[in-house]
């Protein structure tokens, strides 16, 4: 199973690396994370330039696409041929949003009536496109799931994992990266995150 982790130039390093980290502990399970750039060379917010693991057009192929946030995700949206380049199908794929991704998802059509997460900055342009923001970290409903806030990546990967290899394999996943002492409250958290923001599957 392939994750394509959609990274934009003027990305959020934390929003794009926490999840591709995470669901790359999963890499003996057959799950695996790729960073995937419109470009060969995506240059983050704060000036990291990082080479793409895949081009844009892996997305077709991936089992779960993630569409990561940034400083420029207003002009994404507003580039029709760079939106072009994300067929997306939530009847095969898992596809999920961090913060201002929802934008990406809105203009996609692919948030139908279903609220989303979002961050504070991104929250007055993903309200404009219609879409009820909640004031929450997470929500998803049947394939597709939003998060609000950098930090809230862990729980997309959460779910990413839960989804495609158990709540168990989540659960080991959050327990490895938590902090030192805090393993308990750590993964206690992310799997009620996940599970209180989760919708019945359609």
């Amino acid at each position: 199973m392939r994750v394509a982790v959609v990274t934009f130039d003027g990305f959020n390093e934390l929003d794009s690396f926490i999840a591709s980290a995470m669901i790359n502990r999963c890499r003996k399970d057959g799950l695996e994370a790729f960073i995937t750039t419109p470009t060969p060379v995506v240059t983050s917010m704060s000036g990291v330039e990082v080479t793409g693991q895949r081009p844009m057009e892996f997305v077709t192929e991936a089992d779960v696409v993630l569409i990561g946030s940034g400083v420029k995700t207003r002009d994404v949206v507003a580039d029709d041929r760079l939106i072009s380049r994300l067929p997306l199908d939530p009847a095969r794929q898992l596809i999920g949003a961090q913060c201002s991704g929802a934008l990406v998802l809105a203009r996609l059509g692919l948030l139908g009536g279903m609220p989303a997460c979002t961050d504070r900055m991104s929250r007055p342009f993903v309200e404009a496109c219609d879409v009820t923001v909640l004031d929450t970290p997470f929500h998803a409903e049947g394939n597709i799931a939003t998060a609000g806030g950098c930090l809230a990546s862990q729980y997309l990967a959460t779910w990413v994992i839960t989804r495609t290899l158990g709540e168990d394999a989540a659960r080991d996943v959050v327990d490895y990266v938590a902090p030192v002492g805090e393993n308990q409250e750590t993964v206690a958290r992310a799997m009620r995150a996940v599970h209180g923001g989760a919708a019945a599957l359609r």
